[in-house]
């Protein structure tokens, strides 16, 4: 089964705590504290398998989560950072965002890999946190969580060529004569369900990709039919071949096809539209009347396209065709869906970076406070322990919470929450 669309949920490993503990040693009086940091979560990559072609793994796979770090411990003890975890896709993949649909990473090179996920930085020890007036600190860090995200994974194949038109053109009969492929053919609509992938020798030139996409009806841009399903496969291709029945045996209208067919593309992308096509005329061995050709000769002509009559059934016609396609992608750059901007670094947000990512709001009475960098303090202190309390308190006032509390209008006995962390305001 060809699987090339699916949803996944995927976590980052969460950073170890940093331990509590205290020198223990014979001889040495008054030990001070020596709690060790915590180890690093596991970063989630994803990372191209040259042997996979489907995403159908994933359907039976959803969830996937990288390893916690380690605890520290005592004796200034680190725990030990988890391994990264990788997960592998076909080349083609295209990974997003499910909420936001922002566009993470396109993986269209053999090998490429990349970091979608961070794993959570590991908390300090208490051991950071003597100073002159409290030398036994007794509170750590706890570590910071990783990201997570439901993701969609959408593969694109990556073919040199792309078959279009409606179905049962003559597209797959096309593929099975130029390349070792073999397509499902029969004579009813629809016989191609799925895209068909086919490599042509280097007979004609240097050797290439075709793929055989599933039939375009109207209304295909918009979802009808195969909708999106085969749009998609056509986006990376470097050259359309726009197959074209002129037999009349059906009773279609080649001029109609032809402009219904450009309208979807059009309709779908306009980048797409203007992809180089050549118009092939299939089926001239039972073709009625040369007019519905001469027509499409006048259409090609005046959109500067190339045109070709062949029969696939019989051969007629391809060996000059297949010439022209090789010299033709030769002239042709190699076509990427998207472009990602990429950094030497993935900006990871850390608490010292930024003071200000946080809002206040008043709602029932209670001054609500949300941002990054207030949340990032609340969850790596332990709010039960009252030297850890001393210490969040000291850090929130560190980013501009007092500030920002006190231009709101907070007043003595006001109640401030953060997160699920209520606490009565004392000027």
């Amino acid at each position: 089964m060809f699987t090339d669309y699916v949803q996944i949920y995927a976590s980052a490993g969460k950073g170890g705590n940093g331990a509590i503990s205290f020198r223990h040693e014979k001889y040495v009086a008054a030990g001070g504290p020596d709690g060790g940091d915590g180890g690093r979560g596991g970063d989630v990559y994803f990372k191209v398998d040259p042997d996979a072609n489907t995403l159908i793994e994933f359907r039976f796979k959803k969830k996937f989560k990288a390893d916690n770090g380690e605890n520290g411990q005592g004796a200034r003890k680190y725990g030990k950072s988890a391994d990264d975890l990788y997960i592998p896709v076909p080349v083609g993949t295209v990974i997003k965002d499910a909420k936001s649909n922002e566009v993470l990473a396109d993986l269209s090179t053999p090998g490429e890999e990349a970091l979608i996920l961070k794993g959570g930085r590991g908390g300090l020890g208490n051991s950071h946190f003597a100073t002159a007036t409290r030398q036994a600190p007794r509170f750590a860090q706890d570590g910071e969580p990783g990201e997570e995200k439901e993701l969609i994974l959408e593969l694109k194949l990556l073919a040199d060529v792309g078959l279009i038109g409606f179905p049962n053109v003559g597209k797959s009969t096309f593929l099975s004569k130029v390349t070792s492929a073999n397509p499902k053919i029969a004579n009813y609509h629809f016989t191609t369900i799925e895209p068909n992938l086919g490599v042509v020798t280097s007979k004609y030139g240097d050797s290439f990709v075709i793929a055989d996409i599933p039939g375009i009806i109207e209304g295909a841009s918009e979802g009808t039919g195969l909708g999106i399903q085969f749009l998609r496969h056509i986006e990376r291709t470097r050259l359309l071949l726009h197959f074209i029945d002129v037999s009349g045996i059906e009773g279609r209208n080649p001029i109609e096809d032809y402009k219904t067919i450009n309208e979807e593309l059009k309709n779908y992308s306009e980048k797409l539209s203007k992809r180089t096509q050549i118009i092939v005329a299939n089926k001239i061995d039972i073709q009625n009347d040369t007019k519905a050709f001469e027509e499409l000769e006048k259409i090609a002509k005046k959109n500067n396209q190339k045109i070709f009559k062949i029969s696939a059934n019989t051969g007629d016609g391809i060996e000059e065709l297949m010439k022209y396609i090789a010299d033709t992608l030769k002239t042709l750059p190699k076509e990427y869906l998207i472009t990602i901007e990429k950094s030497d670094e993935r900006k990871v947000y850390r608490l010292e970076d930024d003071s200000e990512k946080f809002t206040v709001e008043k709602e029932k009475g209670i001054f609500i406070v949300k941002g990054e960098a207030v949340d990032k303090i609340i969850r790596r202190v332990n709010i039960t322990d009252y030297e850890s309390l001393f210490y969040l308190h000291k850090k929130l006032n560190e980013v501009g919470l007092d500030k920002a509390l006190k231009k709101a209008g907070v007043k003595d006995g006001d109640t401030v929450k953060i997160g699920n962390y209520e606490m009565v305001w004392e000027d």
